[in-house]
């Protein structure tokens, strides 16, 4: 039986569903504060160092937070924006051994898990192992566990439906919970500003915001085909969420196939400069997102797409996995200069990674695609 979309209610789409979003609190960061007394309660930086070619924050500490240090921040910014900031080798063996401890306590309670990252996944918990039947509980129970057993904390999000969990976890952080029932969700999303959705960036946030469309409610005013006519696919999936239909189900061995990240730029690229500087930016946060999967890849391929949207890929093959910072940046760099860039004035630059035959930490085989919301 065929259900038509724009009649049927989201109570309807998600009526058995109860789903947790358990998102770990700034993962590698609380981990070496939890195993270095001395760097409790400081300004901390998980990543490279300042003083090296190419280094990148990976997690900060909420200390750091404080003064603006973000992941996939350059290390020499962080430094500028706090002087007595520590900067900490990643130690992923235990970051993987830690995540592998937490993924048991989440099977306590159910087997639909679907990783995101070493530190944050989503849970269907619809019909839980312990027969508990209240999701809130479970998440409670389940943020519990990780601070009684690994001195951690979490933020969980509970709604009916991925998309909305994954808002509520970063409400009340950290350490929050906050749960979004079908009644709220109406309201809820009407609140959101546009940045908040899935698949809005910079560039289709700007555009509409010229549009007069800053928040849900904004493009809850819009049809479906008026909002496909503006933003192509995505509208379709715009319109849907913003009504809080969201019926994708929680996948527990859904295997990335790429890592990757793109910008558009607000003017053409001419000069070499200002692509290499781009491209150390791009770099930077695929840089990141291996870090939070775990991952390395076989193949760098370089993405660009001209002024008049000629587009046009190149690809470089290593016989190991690499996740390193200046191998990514300075193959991307490589792949660019290979391409015939005399007169050509670039509005888009992309890198991503694929062929993950080796990872950064040994993958097990039910790590997870972002593409649930992020990253």
């Amino acid at each position: 039986m065929r259900i038509d979309t724009t009649q049927y209610s989201m109570e309807k789409v998600n009526k058995q569903r109860k789903i947790i979003h358990i998102d770990m609190d700034a993962f590698y960061a609380s981990i070496e504060q939890r195993d270095n007394p001395q760097y409790k309660g400081k300004p901390i930086a998980v990543g490279g160092s300042p003083e090296g070619r190419g280094g990148v924050v990976a997690t900060a500490s909420y200390e750091a937070r404080k003064f603006g240090i973000r992941s996939a921040m350059s290390s020499k910014q962080a430094l500028q924006l706090c002087a007595d900031v520590i900067f900490v080798r990643p130690r992923f063996e235990v970051y993987k051994e830690v995540s592998q401890r937490i993924r048991a306590i989440f099977q306590r309670y159910t087997d639909l898990i679907e990783p995101l990252s070493l530190d944050e996944a989503f849970l269907d918990v619809s019909e839980d192992k312990q027969h508990i039947g209240s999701a809130i509980e479970i998440a409670r129970l389940i943020k519990q566990a990780i601070k009684d057993e690994l001195q951690l904390t979490a933020s969980a999000g509970v709604s009916i439906n991925k998309f909305v969990a994954k808002i509520a976890s970063d409400m009340d952080k950290p350490d929050g919970l906050t749960f979004i029932g079908p009644s709220r969700i109406g309201a809820f999303m009407e609140s959101l500003v546009v940045e908040k959705f899935f698949g809005v960036g910079k560039v289709t946030a700007a555009k509409m915001k010229k549009m007069g469309l800053f928040t849900g409610a904004d493009l809850k005013k819009l049809t479906e085909a008026e909002l496909t006519k503006h933003f192509g696919k995505p509208g379709k999936f715009y319109y849907k969420i913003v009504r809080g239909i969201d019926d994708r189900e929680v996948q527990p061995h859904r295997e990335t196939k790429s890592i990757s990240a793109e910008d558009t730029f607000p003017y053409d690229l001419k000069e070499l400069d200002e692509m290499y500087e781009a491209l150390d930016k791009i770099a930077a946060i695929v840089h990141d997102r291996l870090f939070r999967h775990g991952l390395k890849g076989r193949t760098i391929t370089l993405k660009i797409k001209y002024h008049d949207f000629k587009q046009v890929t190149r690809s470089q093959s290593f016989s190991s996995g690499v996740s390193d910072l200046e191998t990514i940046t300075a193959t991307a760099k490589k792949l660019m200069e290979a391409t015939d860039l005399e007169d050509k004035k670039i509005r888009l630059l992309g890198i991503s990674l694929s062929n993950f035959g080796d990872v950064m930490v040994k993958k097990s085989k039910d790590v997870s695609d972002q593409l649930a919301l992020g990253l």
